[in-house]
């Protein structure tokens, strides 16, 4: 059976996208629709478009780096931005071709998340991601370790949360974080 694999890539149930230096070289239409950009807009540009703020492009990289070296894979909930703006949780999952230097050349996938855990709260990019972290059912110590800040840091980060969220406890934030609430 022959199989055509650009057929394949170009009509994936999910974003998938193949990278070279956190540059995008090639996507296919599910990736821009998701993220409402033609492929002549994205191809050759930086990962940094589709984030909410460079500051968060360059806090991930820095910490998928060790993660890609060790495992060869990566794999997230993150909140992303549209072309329009508007941001939206998203899993992004990727595998390096090069575990020595793995942000040389990769292979992504992206999930739009938005339909099960819409984002709802005005949040900062450092209240983004404790959240996802916090959706991982991380502690604040765990938390802390990750984002190299103080488990207290982390503490205060959640505790805004709670406050934009309406949350009487940390379960009750995840869940709400969860729906979008």
């Amino acid at each position: 059976m022959d199989v055509d694999y650009r057929l394949a890539f170009n009509l994936a149930p999910v974003g998938l996208c193949v990278s070279r230096n956190r540059a995008i070289v090639d996507c296919n239409q599910q990736l821009c629709e998701m993220f409402g950009a033609a492929r002549e807009l994205l191809i050759g540009q930086s990962f940094q478009v589709l984030y909410p703020s460079a500051d968060e492009y360059e806090r991930l990289g820095a910490r998928m780096s060790p993660i890609l070296n060790t495992k060869g894979h990566y794999a997230d909930d993150r909140v992303m931005k549209r072309a329009n703006g508007e941001v939206f949780w998203c899993h992004v999952t990727g595998r390096a071709l090069n575990r020595d230097a793995p942000h040389e050349a990769g292979i992504w996938s992206f999930e739009d998340l938005s339909s099960q855990r819409p984002v709802k709260a005005e949040l900062t990019a450092r209240e983004r991601e404790v959240a996802a972290r916090l959706l991982d059912g991380m502690t604040s110590k765990q938390i802390g370790q990750t984002l190299v800040i103080s488990h207290r840091t982390v503490e205060i980060y959640r505790a805004r949360l709670m406050r934009k969220y309406k949350a009487s406890t940390t379960a009750d934030l995840v869940h709400k974080l969860m729906a979008g609430a």
